[in-house]
């Protein structure tokens, strides 16, 4: 039996709609993509709320879209160009400057440390608490994880847990120490001590 669901490239979309498809070269698209993310070319500040404008858009064909559209965002498109562009730019800068050897630094730090620190950051967690408290650490033995314990802060049984746990409403294990939440930002973690340190 042949499936109801069909998938409509761009580009065949494009021709049921009458519209003249650009096609890149080879990695082209993806680096302008790129670009216009840390650029932001195409915020709505700069060019408008798209999703909006198309629903005031009375007009049928893509002409009539391209004309009504510039009329309303006159140098909307410049704008966007140009702030995509100059990012290119600085993206070619900044190749010259990248030789095999920057490239080998960026795998070793992302293959290497930062899976290191990914699956070592309970000890960074325990070691910090302790020095907030100024006391040691150490962490659970065998027995003590079957309790539901990562380590030890002082003598103070510790559970490290993401900051999602504390949301399901429903916890599949009861934990009878002091947990240590944490969550995942940009450059690191946000560790919440307030449970250990009584705040």
């Amino acid at each position: 039996m042949k499936s109801a669901k069909v998938k409509l490239s761009y580009k065949e979309m494009g021709q049921y709609l009458h519209i003249d498809f650009t096609e890149f070269p080879k990695y082209v698209a993806p680096l302008i993509n790129l670009a216009n993310q840390f650029a932001q070319g195409t915020r709505p500040r700069v060019v408008g709320q798209l999703s909006e404008l198309i629903k005031e858009f009375e007009g049928k064909t893509f002409s009539e879209w391209e004309k009504w559209y510039q009329e309303r965002k006159p140098g909307a498109i410049d704008e966007a160009t140009n702030r995509i562009y100059q990012m290119l730019q600085q993206f070619k800068d900044t190749l010259n400057n990248v030789n095999r050897e920057t490239v080998e630094m960026w795998v070793r730090d992302l293959v290497l440390v930062k899976t290191f620190i990914g699956l070592k950051f309970q000890e960074a967690i325990l070691r910090k608490g302790a020095e907030l408290k100024g006391v040691d650490w150490r962490f659970a033995s065998p027995e003590e994880e079957s309790k539901g314990i990562d380590g030890f802060i002082g003598d103070l049984p510790v559970s490290i847990k993401p900051s999602t746990y504390k949301a399901k409403g429903s916890l599949p294990e009861t934990i009878s120490c002091k947990v240590i939440y944490y969550e995942k930002a940009k450059d690191g973690i946000v560790v919440d001590y307030s449970e250990i340190l009584g705040i």
